[in-house]
């Protein structure tokens, strides 16, 4: 059974109930996630023993606001729109990923999901296809670079990509500028303190190779077909992972249904999990399975 079968099987009732939001669910876990955020922060910036040790964490934390931004270009993690719009705005930073940008990218990936000619998360090569290209993707120095081409394009250029229209420009000049702004300060404090250093540029440059390796399991050795429930992958993992992820490790149950905010996943898994194609028991696995894939 297709994902489009098992969506035209739910009752309206069900839907409904699915694709409720709600601030408070949504405030909550934001909530823990930066009291996290903020306890890393401050043991780093007040040099607690080991601290050091800390760094990473730090990175992990940082990096996987990518997970947050991506929730909020579907709307979904807060009932209202205006939490979602300035919650998105705000993960911009940490990640270079402007929010305005990203949600007519990801848009477009959802709509062409693994699709080699049209899935944009696919252009300029596609996912890693041998050791050389699994280790520059894992550095995450094509993210970087592409990340911040981008910005300098839409702040100064005319980006070029079939999924952002012209009415976009402005937003997306405006955007990009005050991103680059904001680095353009944070470089100049670091000949007055290393504290930036230490509690964003390094830990972002240490944690995403994790979000690399995780994001790879998000689609990596799916097949290009339509069905959402083949063309993605749900990874079982621990309640760490998905709170880290916003639960997108029910990636298949995402795509399939959108429109389904983090805190409705597990529910939504119960009602396809019999029909789910492409799954892996944990990362360790995927990961694995993807090397076997490279040595073959």
């Amino acid at each position: 059974m297709t994902h489009t079968e098992i969506l035209k099987r739910l009752s309206v009732a069900r839907k409904a109930h699915l694709q409720e939001r709600s601030d408070r669910a949504g405030l909550t876990h934001l909530a823990l996630y930066v009291g996290a955020l903020a306890i890393s922060t401050a043991a780093i910036v007040m040099q607690v023993p080991f601290w050091g040790f800390l760094v990473p964490v730090q990175g992990v934390l940082l990096c996987f606001l990518f997970t947050l931004s991506h929730e909020c270009t579907h709307q979904t993690p807060f009932k209202s729109k205006w939490i979602n719009e300035v919650v998105g705005h705000l993960c911009a930073v940490p990640v270079a990923l402007p929010f305005v940008w990203f949600r007519y990218f990801h848009l477009a990936h959802h709509k062409y999901t693994n699709d080699p000619e049209r899935d944009p998360e696919l252009e300029g090569g596609g996912r890693p296809s041998g050791w050389r290209g699994y280790l520059i993707y894992l550095s995450g120095w094509g993210y970087w670079r592409n990340g911040l081409t981008m910005l300098w394009v839409n702040a100064f250029g005319t980006p070029d990509a079939p999924y952002l229209s012209d009415r976009l420009l402005p937003r997306l000049r405006r955007e990009a500028r005050i991103i680059l702004a904001i680095y353009a300060a944070a470089l100049i404090s670091l000949f007055l303190t290393p504290l930036l250093f230490w509690i964003w540029l390094l830990p972002v440059l240490v944690g995403q190779p994790v979000l690399r390796a995780y994001l790879l399991a998000e689609h990596g050795l799916c097949p290009p077909v339509a069905d959402m429930l083949e063309n993605s992958r749900t990874t079982y993992t621990t309640r760490v992972v998905r709170f880290l992820a916003w639960n997108m490790p029910y990636h298949a149950e995402h795509h399939s249904f959108p429109a389904v905010p983090f805190y409705r996943l597990p529910e939504f898994h119960a009602d396809v999990q019999a029909h789910l194609k492409s799954t892996s028991a944990g990362y360790g696995e995927f990961t694995a399975d993807y090397l076997r894939h490279l040595a073959r």
